[in-house]
């Protein structure tokens, strides 16, 4: 695995959330409290951005249809969505954080 840095930590000050793209990949990284998360970007309910969608408990709420994912499993925990998503490990070091991509 690879960690690859994506932001500053201080770019998720004002909401909590940034839309970024990896490999390919469209990704969240969210923040609750101190901790940081980086999860798959659309529910898997009706491939709606999760962006905007509130964070409590180290989980988000989709914000069009109120399916609800753990920010540190992906896991599925509230209809409509009983998909899972694909979460990424994420690493803070001098402000910076990074996330961990299978390549």
């Amino acid at each position: 695995m690879k960690y690859y840095a994506v932001a500053s930590t201080s770019e998720l000050d004002e909401t909590g959330q940034l839309h970024i793209e990896l490999n390919g990949e469209e990704i969240l990284l969210c923040r609750d409290g101190n901790d940081y998360f980086a999860i798959s970007y659309y529910c898997s309910h009706e491939s709606f951005t999760l962006e905007g969608g509130s964070i409590t408990n180290r989980c988000i709420t989709c914000p069009y249809h109120g399916a609800e994912f753990s920010l540190e499993t992906g896991e599925a925990l509230a209809p409509p969505a009983w998909q899972d998503l694909r979460t990424y490990p994420t690493a803070i070091e001098k402000n910076i954080i990074s996330i961990g991509f299978a390549d």
